[in-house]
């Protein structure tokens, strides 16, 4: 069976792989001049060890049929799953440079019509769920066993249309499903909070009948145990609350909402990057 997750992939070397992706994410937004950098730094631990130690798929086959899947609901953070789908091989690292450029298969927002290892067209926030769900379905009525992942964002669940789609994906029993939210606190109007509040969210989410985990989105150990803990449950959809820090890794930006959507000049891509590097 064809697979590029490997269970042998340590935490240093996700570790190793989560940084490089954040450096390369902040040199392709500041090429790009535009972009958003905090978010995508606060899910990288996350999807890193979805792509390298938890998801069944195929670098040289992004569409084989049994392959887990992957839906960035929050699409505006698609520049660091673009570099941890080139250093998983899924196209040169060259092509990073790309971002945002006109004709390039690597723009803002995923797009599945011109880039075949992204599973769906996302970016109108609080759309990507009803997506996943409409996948995890999908394999049912195929009698197939891929897992569907689906990461989405606190200011997005603000969305009227996501707690439609909780309801579905527990009426449904979607055992195959798992959300995880990255809670960075931050959206572009300000803090999550502040703009709509969503506590006590895990209450909420598991009186819709979901499974419910709660962890720190930058620690391994944790992240692995939660991915693990939710294969062994039946009969109901799990939801993992991922409490992350906007701009982790860069001390200028953690934190800091204005890095929600703003590129590094290049004077801070070169200090945002030492400190990477000596981290």
């Amino acid at each position: 069976m064809p697979t590029a997750a490997s269970p042998t992939t340590d935490v240093a070397t996700l570790k190793e792989i989560a940084r490089k992706a954040r450096i390369n994410s902040i040199k392709m937004i500041t090429a790009a001049g535009s972009g958003h950098p905090g978010g995508s730094l606060s899910a990288t631990d996350l999807m890193t060890t979805l792509l390298f130690r938890e998801m069944r798929h195929d670098p040289k086959n992004p569409r084989w049929e049994d392959r887990d899947r992957f839906v960035l609901s929050k699409g505006h953070c698609i520049p660091a799953w673009y570099c941890l789908l080139a250093d998983a091989g899924y196209f040169p690292e060259s092509e990073l440079m790309n971002l945002r450029r006109l004709g390039s298969p690597l723009q803002g927002h995923p797009d599945c019509t011109v880039l075949d290892s992204i599973e769906a067209c996302t970016g109108s926030l609080g759309q990507g769920l009803s997506i996943a769900i409409g996948i995890a379905l999908a394999a049912r009525v195929a009698k197939r066993d891929y897992r569907v992942y689906c990461m989405v964002g606190d200011g997005e669940i603000q969305e009227g249309q996501v707690w439609e789609a909780l309801l579905s994906a527990a009426k449904f029993k979607l055992d195959n499903l798992v959300v995880i939210l990255d809670n960075n606190k931050g959206q572009i109007d300000g803090p999550v909070a502040e703009v709509m509040p969503l506590e006590p969210i895990l209450d909420k989410i598991r009186a819709f009948n979901w499974h419910v985990i709660d962890i720190n989105g930058h620690d391994y150990d944790q992240i692995l145990s939660a991915l693990d803990e939710a294969r062994t449950v039946q009969g109901r959809p799990v939801f993992i609350r991922a409490d992350t820090i906007k701009g982790k890794g860069v001390s200028f930006m953690e934190g800091g909402i204005d890095w929600h959507g703003k590129a590094p000049k290049k004077e801070e891509m070169e200090k945002a990057i030492a400190e990477l590097e000596a981290a």
